[in-house]
């Protein structure tokens, strides 16, 4: 392996341990409704042997009632893993391993001061429960989110005009946006991202690759598997379908991808007709809760309203740029993209996802998203709504706007950590959640749980382990990046004068 491959193979490394470091150290919400929902599929599958979440919907008020019995009304593809996941995780004992858990848990003081004090407390079903939950959360979102920055990193680097720009846009996109509130959640977001940029990298891959047919087919995989993890990412499929098309204008080539993206598509289509009858995805006609929002227009669908565009750009409530403010420069990012006119392709793939998403969602009755962190709605596009931030590292040459680039992503991984674990929801429906929930939560020492919790370190100490990890990591990269310098400068060839005898 070559200097140049051995550090961007570090870089990749350095990437997606640091992100799953950050992601993994936070615990999953506990009580969230969405997470709830798609676990309880899992739960049913493996432990009744049914798709019905009977025995499981009073954890949850996101179901659908249909001839008499409870469903979760979610795409089906996050639940789908995460029944992967659990099916060996009790079968190898780990109930049984939640059980003893729970005895040490029981007297640690830092999560019982977490836990709501009208709620059960730590009862044996409720802390196998979450175990399990935290377990499928590791596999089907926290490796995927930290995959998706190495992905991200390496369509960058084809842009990027210094590697090191690409390191930080990567990064920043992983922890100074609303990613990472939902990295390490159950939710169908950040699995559907990753999806999506990994089929986009796969079709840009299969044109510079031998192994093109299998580069297809497994982009289409993706495509198919990012459909039924959020129907709404069918605009972003429908964009990356055509830059395929566009790419390869080859009908075989089509087909493979067809052919990768049929059995995700079938099996969604099949878990459908079971329990409704039609292979369509009807779940949310069928809710029980919200059901006036969900028969506006079109399962809530209208058409773009101007107040609510702000709401998700600008708004205090859910606004984007007002949470991570490195964003913003996505926008002068894509008028340096579209004059790189080799990439014109791909600038409209990236367009599109954002636009398209944007306006999808600016039509949406329930654009707020419930309990969230920013506009999680939004959170599928958001890798192509970073891409384009590289041309703007390309073209900033002065010391002073390069620094203030660095410090609108600082101040924007600030907002999105206060907002993200201030408190051990997320955040309500207050009109400003930072100042009006999460900041209070911060002072009063009431923080998202983690594994410094579980050790029994308290408020703000309880990050202290991941900062001393993460220095510990940036330490070994720098160490390993200046090594291939080091044997350069000791190599006897590159030195002067007569070798020693």
């Amino acid at each position: 392996m070559t200097g140049p491959e051995r550090s961007l193979r570090g870089a990749e490394w350095f990437i997606f341990i640091v992100l799953l470091l950050c992601y993994t150290y936070f615990l999953p919400r506990w009580a969230d409704w969405n997470v709830n929902s798609r676990m309880n599929v899992a739960l049913a599958v493996v432990d009744q042997g049914t798709l019905a979440i009977d025995a499981y919907h009073q954890n949850t008020g996101d179901y659908a009632f249909f001839e008499g019995h409870y469903y979760s009304d979610k795409a089906p593809a996050t639940s789908f893993l995460a029944t992967l996941v659990y099916a060996p995780y009790k079968f190898l004992g780990g109930n049984a391993l939640a059980d003893r858990v729970a005895q040490r848990l029981d007297t640690n003081s830092s999560l019982a001061k977490t836990l709501d004090p009208n709620g059960r407390g730590l009862i044996r079903d409720s802390v196998r429960y979450f175990a399990a939950l935290v377990v499928a959360t590791f596999f089907v979102s926290a490796i995927p989110s930290a995959l998706l920055g190495v992905v991200l990193y390496r369509l960058l680097l084809l842009w990027a005009r210094q590697p090191l720009d690409a390191l930080f846009v990567a990064l920043a996109y992983g922890l100074a946006t609303p990613a990472f509130a939902y990295a390490n959640n159950l939710y169908g977001h950040q699995l559907a991202a990753f999806l999506l940029v990994a089929a986009f990298y796969c079709v840009y891959a299969a044109t510079r690759s031998a192994r093109k047919n299998l580069y297809l087919a497994l982009a289409g995989f993706a495509l198919g598997l990012a459909l039924i993890t959020e129907y709404p990412t069918a605009l972003i499929v429908g964009g990356i379908g055509l830059y395929a098309m566009y790419k390869w204008r080859s009908p075989r080539a089509i087909a493979m991808m067809l052919l990768g993206g049929a059995p995700p598509v079938v099996l969604a289509a099949t878990y459908n007709l079971a329990i409704f009858h039609t292979p369509l995805p009807v779940g949310y006609l069928y809710s029980t809760l919200y059901a006036d929002v969900h028969h506006i227009g079109f399962i809530s669908l209208t058409y773009p309203k101007l107040d609510t565009l702000y709401e998700l750009m600008f708004g205090t409530q859910r606004g984007l740029f007002l949470l991570s403010p490195f964003l913003l420069l996505a926008l002068p990012g894509f008028v340096l993209f579209a004059r790189a006119k080799q990439w014109r392709a791909e600038f409209l793939v990236c367009l599109w996802a954002a636009v398209s998403f944007f306006l999808f969602n600016g039509s949406s009755a329930m654009w707020q998203g419930g309990f969230a962190v920013g506009p999680r709605y939004l959170l599928p596009m958001l890798p192509f709504l970073a891409m384009p931030i590289i041309f703007v590292l390309n073209w900033a040459h002065t010391r002073w706007l390069r620094a203030a680039m660095y410090v609108l992503g600082t101040l924007s991984l600030l907002l999105v950590w206060i907002e993200t674990l201030g408190g051990q929801s997320f955040p309500r429906y207050e009109h400003n959640p930072l100042l009006q929930y999460s900041i209070p939560e911060w002072l009063r020492g009431n923080i998202a749980r983690s594994f410094g919790t579980l050790v029994g370190l308290r408020d703000v100490w309880a990050l202290l382990p991941l900062a001393i990890f993460i220095v510990i990591v940036c330490g070994v990269f720098v160490w390993r990046q200046r090594a291939p310098a080091r044997a350069v400068l000791a190599s006897p060839a590159q030195t002067s004068g007569a070798p020693s005898r």
